[in-house]
């Protein structure tokens, strides 16, 4: 991938796309993929937001079911499969684990009654090629069996537990990026830290106003750039109605903001994630990532700035305290969190919308409530309502259901087009995904590069799949570089240096934190130590021209996103 936007201002779009997150991701895989010219901006880097800091989960929403949402549960079900199968090296399999309380809402009936219904919901799950990747129905355990495999459970009331198989990723940020390179790959350009600063617009047929394109501040040269598109698409996740208001002071949609938290501590719960009830806070996951633990998430209303999101250490004593409360027998305390981060959930706001008291807030948006909130998605076409043509928003929605947004995304501005073209993205393997079974492919690439050790090898087969031959060609780039940049980034850590590398030169990388954090996941288990920051970024300031000044701030700047921010 390469960054222009000089050219890209030279170009017309069918399609110019503003955000770089999941959704805006999956659109332009989809959108690219039927034939249109696409355009992709993000004001930061790709994947920065929601869709890196999530729960790392693919799944159906079983406590969906409880709102009744059951065509929301049947989407994301068998979306959860369609990730599985055309992201193999990144969509796993994934054991979780509820206790069963009593015999009432909470006993061992009605929750193998609710499984019942989440299992014939996603009858296709196992039509797969790789018997690996196949789920099991559920089953139940008894009161023993439980405390055996997690005896950090409350003991009163406990009658057993529940077995069922959702999914989850070895790196969202890492996913999102392979559906832009693939995007690129079908021939979209795009680019990050280009921040859409308002739209184009010229008097429409009839009524109204019809966007023809975007005004862009480049955030590497601080020149303005306009990129013109015959429909432009509102991905922006929890920014999507700041964006909208960029057409319309008053957007006919808005959105409410949940913030959700995780932290992460030493191996919990072996192989299988715990799915746990708590008095005081609600549900939250105890989920397995790379010989870690992840506990997540909180769910509460944000109602500032989504450029000021962060980890305060009242969040992390907050939701101590409901951990604790859920799982008596962890005792976890602040030294136990080795890493915490936070995401924002773009949510639908269905509530009536109505007049302002004096005090500027009215009697609904004090009742906000995010927990309960629908997660499903709305495309919405500005025309209609608005009077704005050429305009559409994807507003809301869920990481495993991203790709079914942007298939609805495409057939409207196909429709808006007058074109047809059929979507392929439910069929064809992300970039890096066209592989048989992931434990053969590991274990033929590890025989290929032999040279490497089988770590090393399978961690390049976990970011980049079926595309790592790609990765390493890079050490050859540039003559005597292949030696150095084979060698680990620190003792005893898979990741090896021609990463780095490659990540400036092929993916867009332009600051420390994008390669520590999005590109090579050094840092997505916490601060990796100041000594293998400092070498990523000498690496990289080799390539980009870093001079000792730009060197020091990219350090900093990046030491920073491991410490807590001051509470408010």
């Amino acid at each position: 991938m390469q960054r222009d936007l000089a050219a890209m201002s030279a170009t017309e779009y069918d399609l110019v796309i503003v955000g770089g997150g999941i959704t805006g991701a999956s659109t332009a895989w989809d959108a690219s993929l039927r034939g249109l010219k696409v355009a992709l901006l993000e004001k930061d880097d790709f994947a920065h937001a929601t869709t890196s800091g999530s729960s790392k989960l693919v799944h159906g929403g079983l406590r969906y079911l409880v709102n009744g949402e059951l065509k929301l549960v049947r989407e994301s079900l068998r979306e959860r499969r369609i990730w599985e199968n055309v992201a193999p090296h990144m969509v796993h399999p994934l054991p979780f684990v509820i206790p069963t309380y009593g015999w009432g809402m909470k006993g061992p009936i009605v929750l193998g009654l609710g499984l019942t219904l989440y299992d014939l919901l996603s009858f296709d799950r196992n039509w797969l090629s790789d018997d690996d990747k196949k789920l099991p129905g559920f089953r139940r355990l008894s009161k023993g069996k439980a405390l055996d495999l997690v005896p950090s459970l409350k003991r009163e009331g406990l009658t057993g537990a529940m077995v069922y198989y959702d999914c989850q990723m070895f790196a969202p940020e890492r996913l999102c990026l392979e559906c832009i390179e693939g995007a690129v790959e079908c021939g979209a350009d795009v680019a990050n830290y280009a921040e859409v600063t308002g739209f184009t617009t010229e008097a429409a047929m009839g009524r109204g106003v019809k966007v023809t394109g975007v005004n862009v501040a480049d955030e590497v040269t601080g020149a303005m750039h306009t990129i013109r598109g015959k429909v432009v698409v509102n991905a922006a996740g929890p920014w999507a109605d700041k964006t909208m208001a960029m057409a319309d002071e008053t957007p006919a949609r808005r959105l409410i903001r949940s913030k959700g938290i995780h932290i992460i501590t030493r191996d919990l719960s072996g192989d299988h994630a715990l799915a746990i009830q708590s008095a005081i806070g609600g549900h939250f996951f105890v989920i397995p990532w790379r010989g870690y633990t992840i506990i997540g998430t909180t769910d509460t209303v944000f109602e500032d700035d989504p450029d000021e999101l962060g980890v305060t250490e009242k969040d992390i004593e907050d939701f101590l305290a409901v951990v604790n409360d859920g799982l008596p027998g962890l005792h976890l305390t602040r030294e136990d969190v080795i890493h915490f981060y936070a995401g924002i959930r773009p949510l639908v706001d269905t509530t009536p919308q109505e007049v302002p008291d004096a005090d500027g807030e009215s009697a609904k948006e004090a009742e906000k409530d995010s927990y309960n909130a629908s997660r499903a998605a709305e495309v919405y076409d500005h025309a209609p309502e608005e009077a704005i043509d050429g305009l559409i928003s994807a507003i809301g929605g869920k990481w495993t259901t991203s790709r079914h947004l942007a298939e609805q995304v495409v057939d409207l501005a196909l429709k808006k087009l007058g074109r047809t073209a059929k979507c392929e993205t439910q069929c064809t393997p992300v970039y890096g995904g066209d592989m048989a079974r992931l434990k053969t492919y590991v274990a033929r690439a590890q025989k290929r590069h032999s040279y490497l050790a089988p770590d090393i090898v399978e961690n390049l087969v976990n970011f980049y799949g079926s595309r790592i031959d790609e990765v390493l060609a890079t050490a050859d780039e540039k003559p005597g570089e292949r030696e150095a940049l084979l060698k680990r980034i620190a003792p005893g850590n898979p990741v090896i240096g021609v990463q780095v590398v490659h990540a400036v030169r092929h993916e867009m990388a332009l600051h420390l934190d994008d390669v520590i954090f999005r590109r090579t996941g050094l840092g997505t288990l916490g601060n990796p130590g100041s000594s293998v920051v400092k070498q990523v970024a000498e690496l990289m300031g080799r390539e980009l021209g870093w001079d000792e000044t730009a060197l020091a701030n990219e350090m900093s700047g990046t030491l920073r996103l491991f410490e807590t921010i001051p509470g408010r």
